[in-house]
């Protein structure tokens, strides 16, 4: 069997994994093994970060609208009842967006919901 010289592909493999991990603190930039095992849990906190941020801002938003409605009196809880009630279809970042950007809008649409 011929031998295989993989000098090409070794550097070039070993030039991506360190294009990778530039910026990284300590070994686990420009050493081999390391590099490797922080490429892998970077990319693992990556994709469970991606899942973890969408329940996270949604969270905030109820926050927000909660912070927004508790001023006027009214629970969270029971707001997004009388939303449903009264067949305003407004997903949770818009409300909140409206909470914070555009509180009078806010508070119009709140009193509209109690009658």
């Amino acid at each position: 069997m011929p031998r295989v010289k993989r000098g090409k592909t070794h550097v070039a493999k070993r030039k991506r994994l360190f294009a990778k991990v530039k910026g990284y603190r300590w070994g686990r930039k420009n050493t081999l093994k390391l590099a490797k095992t922080a490429v892998l849990k970077a990319g693992v906190n990556a994709y469970r970060d991606r899942k973890r941020k969408k329940r996270v801002n949604r969270a905030l938003w109820q926050i927000q609208i909660n912070a927004a409605c508790r001023e006027q009196g009214l629970s969270y809880s029971k707001f997004i009842n009388l939303l449903k009630v009264n067949k305003i279809e407004l997903d949770r970042k818009v409300l909140a967006d409206l909470a914070n950007k555009k509180p009078k809008a806010f508070t119009q649409l709140l009193t509209s919901v109690k009658k």
